[in-house]
């Protein structure tokens, strides 16, 4: 579905990816670790085509990134569902309209996804807050309607980065439980975190990759991939 190979990027006159090769395949469960910092957010940019590699191949879509049009990064993030480190939210319009909103610019019929929308709302647990304004929301809230608004276009491939890093441990674990959820419904999933006792309680329920970004390299279980 993605895949990364020998892939570099540079920033600011120095590297900092080097020699990165990872291959997503359907149904995959993966974390990404490393410390702030290592490069985790730019390696997912470089999933979804915000970023383009220095040096390498990433195929997204079995697409090379380089090779794709703006129609055809926008019809590829179609497909890939991100929840972003920190959640942007429109704050004069209500959460489910939030939510809403990539129907909007992909030219869907809202109101035909009425249905579907309140169904997505109420996985996530937001049905009571579907009128609530953004600023009104908790921090767990945020991130639940966030993921659901990455999942309203069933996406192929979720990505969320750091979506546990400000929310206590049960609405972590309560969102970990809704990413195991979509993988178990054959998503892709790649969450970017540096919390390790999320990553041990994840593996008692689904067989995830653990992948670390150290010295510029992506690393698996201690061995350089």
């Amino acid at each position: 579905m993605i895949e990364l190979r020998d892939v570099a990027y540079s920033y600011g006159g120095g590297e900092l990816l080097s020699d990165i090769s990872l291959k997503m395949a359907p149904g995959s469960f993966h974390f990404l670790t490393g410390p702030s910092g290592a490069g985790k957010t730019t390696l997912m940019k470089l999933c979804y085509g915000e970023l383009l590699a220095s040096a390498g191949s990433v195929r997204i879509f079995g697409t090379e990134a380089r090779e794709m049009s703006r129609d055809d990064v926008s019809r590829a993030r179609r497909r890939i569902g991100v929840v972003h480190q920190a959640c942007q939210f429109l704050d004069h319009l209500p959460i489910s309209e939030n939510v809403a909103l990539p129907l909007t610019v992909a030219g869907r019929d809202a109101d035909a996804e009425a249905a579907n929308l309140s169904d997505l709302l109420a996985w996530v647990g937001l049905t009571e807050r579907a009128g609530a304004l953004p600023p009104s929301l908790s921090g767990g809230e945020r991130q639940r309607a966030a993921l659901a608004r990455a999942v309203i276009m069933s996406p192929e491939v979720i990505l969320a980065d750091e979506p546990t890093g400000n929310i206590d441990w049960d609405m972590s674990v309560r969102l970990l439980s809704l990413l195991i959820e979509l993988n178990k419904m054959g998503k892709t999933v790649l969450i970017a975190t540096h919390d390790m006792n999320l990553i041990r309680t994840a593996k008692h329920e689904v067989n995830a990759r653990v992948l670390r970004i150290s010295k510029r390299r992506l690393q698996l279980a201690g061995a350089d991939l």
